[in-house]
């Protein structure tokens, strides 16, 4: 028996006020993975006007991408609600503790997904609206629904759909495509493996129960090293590209070296502390920003 004006609350029971109902919905959308894309979806912007885009474009596709992104994560909460019951890290998840209704929360990706791409079409252009989709299909279908349950390269593959912003930002300013935003995308789809080979080695044991194949789970922790060491290498080549293919001055060349060099020791480094894996996944989020950041600089002022 509870003690005397003791209330006792079930985790998984459904919100029942409105601010609780709709924290669950934006809990849905993984507000923190969003962030991170439209940090790379800025810079690539000012990179292609080469000056400041114009606010109402960038705030219109900003809007239009966290639409797209919320919408392929919801659906993702949804097909993935099995195994991140089982696993530590996803357990708080909404759909997990059964917080919304799995139809209710399918309705609302696929909604958010079809307001992206009509926002998208109007505010920006047809080419932003269909990248933007494009990456919220190939999210659920190539990566959800196929590679995370049956492939070691899942990430690897699947890491194109973190990708795309890049490329959906310089479409809304130029309409177009060129070279610099597709090795933008690149450093992206590299920088990916060694960030979530990083947060894998951390709970390598929740991957196992949950049967994801990652690559700690099947090749073990040293060979799992030795690929994020490889992909650091082709990431830091990239960025060093991008200096000549994109016209960068020589402040985004210098931000590049010294920030490649600092995750490329870091990733040496693990190979002998592979217990200082979360402290690379943090640099690793550290790295993206200030190197896009330093893209953003770039076409701001030079």
């Amino acid at each position: 028996m509870s003690a005397p004006g003791v209330t006792i609350t079930d985790p998984r029971a459904v919100p029942t006020t409105v601010l609780g109902r709709i924290g669950a919905y934006v809990a849905l959308t993984k507000p923190r993975i969003i962030e991170l894309l439209l940090v790379t979806t800025l810079p690539a912007m000012i990179l292609a006007e080469r000056s400041w885009p114009g606010t109402w474009l960038v705030i219109a596709t900003l809007i239009g991408g966290t639409m797209s992104a919320g919408g392929a994560n919801a659906i993702n909460n949804v097909i993935d609600r099995d195994i991140d019951q089982v696993m530590h890290r996803t357990a708080h998840r909404p759909m997990a503790r059964h917080k919304v209704p799995p139809m209710h929360a399918l309705v609302f990706g696929v909604v958010l997904g079809i307001g992206g791409f009509v926002w998208l079409w109007v505010m920006a252009n047809l080419l932003a609206a269909v990248l933007s989709t494009a990456a919220l299909l190939f999210y659920v279908f190539v990566y959800t629904l196929w590679l995370k349950r049956s492939s070691t390269q899942n990430i690897v593959i699947g890491g194109a759909a973190g990708a795309v912003p890049v490329l959906v930002g310089w479409a809304a300013v130029t309409g177009s495509l060129a070279v610099a935003p597709w090795i933008m995308f690149a450093i992206i789809f590299f920088w990916t493996p060694p960030h979530f080979w990083a947060l894998s080695l951390r709970y390598q044991e929740d991957y196992a129960r949950a049967g994801i194949p990652m690559l700690p789970v099947v090749v073990g922790v040293e060979a799992t090293l030795q690929s994020i060491f490889l992909y650091s290498v082709q990431l830091v080549a990239l960025t060093l590209v991008l200096y000549p293919a994109g016209n960068m001055s020589p402040v985004y060349l210098v931000s590049a070296v010294v920030l490649g060099a600092a995750f490329l020791i870091g990733a040496w480094r693990l190979r002998s502390h592979s217990d200082e894996a979360m402290r690379f996944f943090g640099y690793s989020n550290v790295y993206l920003t200030l190197l896009f950041g330093a893209i953003a600089i770039d076409g701001l002022f030079f």
